[in-house]
Parts: structure tokens; C-alpha cells; sequence
């Protein structure tokens, strides 16, 4: 079921929301050769820690860390650990804030160093997809519009994406109603109306769509092994239009 917020519950994850869009400046700046991403991970929880705000993956369902690293061809929930950074990597880099009860979910890749201009090249198209899809975040649009609007700035630019993982309602939970796929015909699915928040978080590959989980029970990385980038924001749907709670 879909949970609309009142006002007043939208500015209170939208405070969640400038929290972590912080603490992803600062880890994003940190994010270097030679840093480890257990590092990272450290860095970005004693800043959450230092908002009076909490760390929304640490725990969850027995996430390991405080936030997600995901290199090259990892898609999504890489696991932070000994593992170090080294010039033309690409990391993503996802974090969840809880604060007083609410949360926000946000994510962005970057290059490590200088590198290829094809990773520079993807890492566009999928923040470009981000943003076409929040544009078509209104009211009166339907929710299958968001998706197509992702896979269209994808496969533009000759790159696929993800199909088996998806965005989500969020706001009084880390994830609730409804899926938000990445891909999918327009005009379809529930109407979009006043006072839905959703993570909306294309996840596009270079090569073909299709991931695998790793070992760890956590890390998806593309079948093909080809690199993936990552971007994400938690946005509502106000009477003027769409409003970003992840942004500074």
C-alpha cells in the first residue's frame, strides 16, 4: 500500500535528506587511490553519527556496514572493507540517514582518478537518467512513466539497464510501496498524486542488463562484468512539482 506524507512529514525527511546529501560530499571527496573502502564507510558514519542522525543500512536485514561501495562492475550493495581504490576505478557509493524517524536514500558514482571516457561517457548517461526521471515525477503522470523516462536516456546512449533490481516508496521505512523499475513502457501503474516519496535510482550498465549476487549475499555485479553506475535520490510529489530531499 502506498503511504502518502503530510507537509509536515516531507520536510522531516527532507532533513534526513540534506544529512546524507553531506555526508555523500564528504565520502565522494574522500574517494581516492589508495583509500580503502572500509574508510569510506568510517568516514561517513562518524559524520551521520556527528548529525545526531543514524545510519539506515547498518543492520538492516544484517547489512554489514553503514554504507554501500560498489566498484566498476559492481551494480549495487558492494560491502566496504580492506579493499583499496585505485586510479580508474568507479565507485558507487549509496547512503540511507534515519533522523527523528524519518528517512532518505541517496546514491551517486564517480571516477577514481582520471578514467575512460567510456565510464565517464556512462556515469553521465545515468545521472542524466536520474534527473529525466525526475522531471517526469508530476502529478497526473503514472508511475511506469519514471521508468520509461531511464530507460530511454539508457538506451540513448547505447547502454542498458537493470532489470531486477528497482526503486522504492520511502519516507516512514527505508523501503516501502511502491517498486520503482528502471525500465517498462509509459503511462502505465498507479497514478502519481500529492505526498508520494520515492527513491527513484536508475542503475545502468555498459554491457547487458542482466546481475548476479556474489557469495557475500549482498554485492550484485553485471553477469557480462562490464561496469555499472549508480545514481539516486529521494524525491516527493508536490502540487508545484517535484521536489529533491537528497540535494544541498
Amino acid at each position: 500500500m502506498i503511504s502518502f506524507k503530510s507537509g509536515e512529514e516531507i520536510e522531516k525527511i527532507h532533513k534526513a535528506g540534506v544529512i546524507l546529501a553531506k555526508a555523500l560530499e564528504c565520502v565522494s571527496e574522500a574517494a581516492v587511490p589508495g583509500v580503502t573502502t572500509a574508510q569510506l564507510d568510517e568516514k561517513a558514519a562518524k559524520f551521520i553519527k556527528s548529525q545526531g542522525a543514524k545510519c539506515a543500512f547498518l543492520g538492516y536485514r544484517g547489512f554489514p556496514a553503514s554504507i554501500c561501495t560498489s566498484i566498476n562492475e559492481e551494480v549495487v550493495h558492494g560491502i566496504p572493507g580492506k579493499r583499496k581504490l585505485k586510479e580508474g576505478d568507479i565507485i558507487g557509493l549509496d547512503i540511507g540517514v534515519e533522523f527523528g524517524g524519518f528517512f532518505a536514500d541517496g546514491a551517486v558514482t564517480k571516477g577514481v582518478g582520471k578514467i575512460s571516457s567510456q565510464a565517464q561517457k556512462l556515469i553521465k548517461a545515468t545521472r542524466d537518467a536520474l534527473y529525466k526521471a525526475i522531471d517526469a515525477t508530476i502529478i497526473g503522470n503514472r508511475l511506469s512513466d519514471i521508468s520509461s523516462a531511464i530507460e530511454q536516456e539508457a538506451k540513448i546512449n547505447g547502454f542498458s539497464v537493470v532489470r531486477e533490481l528497482v526503486g522504492h516508496g520511502i519516507g516512514l521505512n527505508i523501503h516501502e510501496d511502491p517498486q520503482v523499475p528502471n525500465f517498462g513502457l509509459p503511462h502505465m501503474g498507479p497514478l502519481l498524486k500529492p505526498g508520494m516519496v520515492l527513491a527513484i535510482e536508475p542503475m545502468v550498465n555498459i554491457g547487458a542488463y542482466p546481475v548476479e549476487m556474489q557469495n557475500d549475499g549482498w554485492t550484485y555485479v553485471t553477469k557480462d562484468k562490464s561496469l555499472s553506475a549508480h545514481f539516486e535520490h529521494t524525491v516527493a510529489i508536490m502540487d508545484e512539482g517535484p521536489k529533491i530531499l537528497t540535494e544541498l
